[in-house]
C-alpha cells in the first residue's frame, strides 16, 4: 500500500493515466498567459475570463446538444447531480441564497446564462474604447508612475471597471473549473476519448489552470476536485517548477500517479 499522502482515486481514472493526460501542443504555457507589460491587468484578466469562458463553452456544447433522437450526453437521469467524483459535489444559490442541488446540466446552462450576463454587462465590462488604460513600460517608465492596488485603487479601476469586478471575476473563474472539473469526472471517457478530444480538453484546461492560478483567481482550495492531476502535470513537466500550479501541486504524489500509469 501506498503512504496516505500518496492515495490516489480508485479505480484510476483514465485521465490521470499519462497516456491520455497529454496536450495537443508541446512547449511551456506560462507563456500564453503571462500579461503583455503594456497591457493593464484589468483588461487582461477581462481577456482571460472572457476566452477561457468562450472556450469551456465548445466542450459544454458537446455534452448537452441534443442528437437527432432528442438524446443528450449529460442529462438529469446520467448527472442527477453537478458533481466532480464522489467527494465533490457543488450547489447554487437560488433566489433567496440558500444552496441548491441541481442536475449537471441544468447547473451547467446556469453558469452559462450568468457568465454570459455579466460578460454583456457593460457596467461590469466595459466596451467604451475611450476607457481602455495600458499599463507603463517598466524599462520605460518610473515604478512611482505605476498604481498600486489599495490606498482606495483596486483591479481595473484606471481602466473603468468597478470596484467589485475582481470579485465578480474570482466567481467566474470558479464556475469554469466547476464545469471542467465535471466534464472531467463525468464525461472524459464519453464523449471526450471517444471523439479523440481529449489531448484539445487537457490543453484547454491546464492553460486554464496555470492563467487562473497566476492571476490569483483560483487558491488550492478551489482545485481540490482536480488536485490530483495538477499533481500529474506538476510530476511530467507540464507546469513548470516556477509555475503557481506547480507550488500547489503534491509533487510526489504526481510521480506516484505516473508509475502506476507505466505499471499498466
Amino acid at each position: 500500500m501506498s503512504p496516505q499522502y500518496l492515495d490516489c482515486p480508485r479505480p484510476l481514472p483514465l485521465w490521470l493515466n499519462s497516456a491520455y493526460a497529454k496536450h495537443i501542443v508541446k512547449g511551456n504555457f506560462m507563456t500564453l498567459s503571462a500579461r503583455p507589460k503594456t497591457v493593464e491587468q484589468g483588461e487582461w484578466v477581462a481577456h482571460q475570463v472572457v476566452e477561457h469562458y468562450r472556450i469551456l463553452m465548445n466542450f459544454v456544447r458537446i455534452v448537452l446538444e441534443k442528437e437527432e433522437d432528442g438524446s443528450s450526453i449529460c442529462t438529469p437521469r446520467t448527472c442527477p447531480k453537478m458533481s466532480a467524483g464522489q467527494n465533490h459535489s457543488f450547489t447554487w444559490l437560488n433566489k433567496n441564497h440558500e444552496p441548491v442541488e441541481l442536475p449537471a446540466p441544468e447547473y451547467m446552462s446556469l453558469v452559462q446564462r450568468w457568465i454570459s450576463s455579466k460578460v454583456d454587462d457593460v457596467a461590469m465590462f466595459p466596451t467604451d474604447p475611450t476607457g481602455i488604460s495600458f499599463a507603463y513600460h517598466p524599462d520605460y517608465s518610473n515604478g512611482a508612475q505605476l498604481p498600486q492596488h489599495g490606498n482606495g485603487t483596486w483591479l481595473g479601476m484606471t481602466s473603468g471597471f468597478p470596484k467589485n469586478f475582481a470579485g465578480t471575476c474570482q466567481l467566474m473563474f470558479r464556475q469554469i473549473f466547476r464545469v471542467y472539473a465535471h466534464l472531467y469526472w463525468g464525461h472524459f471517457v464519453n464523449p471526450f476519448y471517444h471523439l479523440n478530444l481529449e489531448k484539445q480538453l487537457n490543453s484547454c484546461f491546464s492553460h486554464f489552470i496555470l492563467t487562473a492560478t497566476t492571476l490569483d483567481m483560483l487558491q488550492p482550495i478551489d482545485l481540490e476536485p482536480m488536485q490530483y492531476l495538477i499533481d500529474l502535470w506538476a510530476a511530467d513537466g507540464t507546469f513548470p517548477p516556477e509555475s503557481r500550479p506547480y507550488s500547489y501541486a503534491n509533487v510526489e504524489r504526481g510521480k506516484y500517479i505516473l508509475s502506476l500509469s507505466t505499471a499498466v
